[in-house]
């Protein structure tokens, strides 16, 4: 029985950092703050799940998981799921999707650790690798500030294994962002770059009005992209239906539209996505997203998975959905492939052929350095 719940705030180092409006970008190694909730059961077993403390905070754990939880069997994933989800009702927006996810991620860390094995079987076994498309930062003043810094990374990309690139391109607070004739060369640039036999997709990240992101998927079509991601905002289906039926290329979403599985069932019901897209960061865990991806399947439509991750890499090992894994984000200026010191290893390591092979460590997969977090915890609540 459940009888800890639990987050601690600890410090560690990172070569990155967001802007003012959340988009990752380069930095100078610094010291920061990470958050990491845990569920401990009775037996001693605990789950952990990597979180945002802003998205978890003190009373939504006390007012909404805790009274859920404790006294509780892990093993009853889909009850507790359930329970929590209603309780996003009269939270007033502070139970949000995300939050959900993490409790339900750490819930299945938890049994997956507990019955040793990893979470992608316990969950189905579909496949043990999956091919992985490179997800690059979106666009800035150094490093990939111009068309040719695209071109340049992707051929880069493709030297080290990976057979497909999704561009994030300029996105303010960038100066003259966001611009179609500017995205359209980014994206001619990187496809003349690397020839026609890799795959290319762009995340246009929202910022779009219809006849601009119209003109956008036109030139993309031009240029035989993969999909179109997110060009204006997920709150008006309708107007990506209307995108949807004008384009050839294939319209991805939603990627962070709030309502879990019942949001995606409105996409598909209502024409508005070719590609069906959730993710257990932002969809309310891995136990809605695996609803989802066999909602896409009964439609006969493909679901990509958001986000990289265990908690994605969960998802695609137990399903079969999802062409590739989304790794990143990249940038010519970071090492992604760096081991922060709260970490023992690297969850999605890449081999020579653009793949990754799922961990076959019991629960979802994070490899935790505890004695550094340990000695390095804040706080905790």
């Amino acid at each position: 029985m459940i009888e800890r719940v639990a987050v601690r705030t600890f410090t560690t180092t990172a070569c990155t950092a967001v802007d003012a409006e959340g988009h990752r970008h380069p930095a100078p190694e610094h010291e920061m703050t990470e958050a990491l909730l845990e569920i401990t059961d009775s037996d001693g077993a605990t789950g952990y799940c990597a979180i945002q403390p802003d998205q978890l905070r003190p009373a939504v754990l006390d007012k909404h998981v805790r009274p859920v939880l404790h006294g509780q069997d892990p093993w009853d994933r889909e009850r507790l799921w359930r329970l929590l989800a209603r309780r996003q009702r009269g939270s007033h927006g502070g139970f949000t999707d995300r939050a959900l996810g993490f409790v339900d991620t750490a819930l299945w860390d938890l049994v997956a650790r507990k019955a040793g094995l990893p979470a992608w079987k316990l969950a189905g076994g579909a496949r043990d690798r999956i091919p992985a498309y490179a997800s690059t930062m979106c666009g800035d003043t150094d490093g990939l500030a111009t068309p040719g810094d695209y071109a340049d990374f992707a051929k880069h990309l493709v030297s080290v294994g990976y057979r497909a690139i999704k561009l994030h391109t300029w996105m303010p607070p960038v100066p003259g962002a966001p611009s179609v004739s500017r995205d359209v060369e980014a994206c001619r640039a990187v496809r003349e770059a690397v020839g026609p036999d890799v795959e290319l997709m762009l995340d246009a990240s929202h910022w779009y009005s219809r006849i601009d992101a119209l003109r956008l998927g036109k030139a993309l079509e031009e240029l035989d992209f993969y999909w179109f991601e997110e060009p204006m905002e997920e709150a008006s289906i309708s107007s990506y239906r209307w995108l949807a039926e004008q384009l050839a290329i294939p319209v991805i979403g939603p990627e962070v539209a709030w309502g879990k599985h019942l949001t995606r069932a409105e996409w598909i019901t209502a024409g508005a996505c070719d590609v069906l897209r959730a993710g257990p960061a932002g969809s309310g865990g891995i136990t809605p997203v695996l609803k989802t991806v066999h909602l896409a399947e009964a439609f006969n439509l493909d679901c990509e998975i958001h986000g990289n991750g265990t908690a994605s890499l969960t998802v695609l090992g137990a399903t079969d959905a999802g062409r590739w894994y989304e790794r990143g984000l990249l940038h010519p200026h970071v090492d992604f492939d760096r081991l922060p010191p709260h970490r023992n290893s690297i969850a999605d390591p890449l081999d020579e052929n653009g793949n990754v092979t799922f961990s076959v460590r019991p629960g979802i997969g994070d490899d935790w350095n505890l004695s550094h977090i340990d000695s390095h915890t804040v706080e905790s609540w």
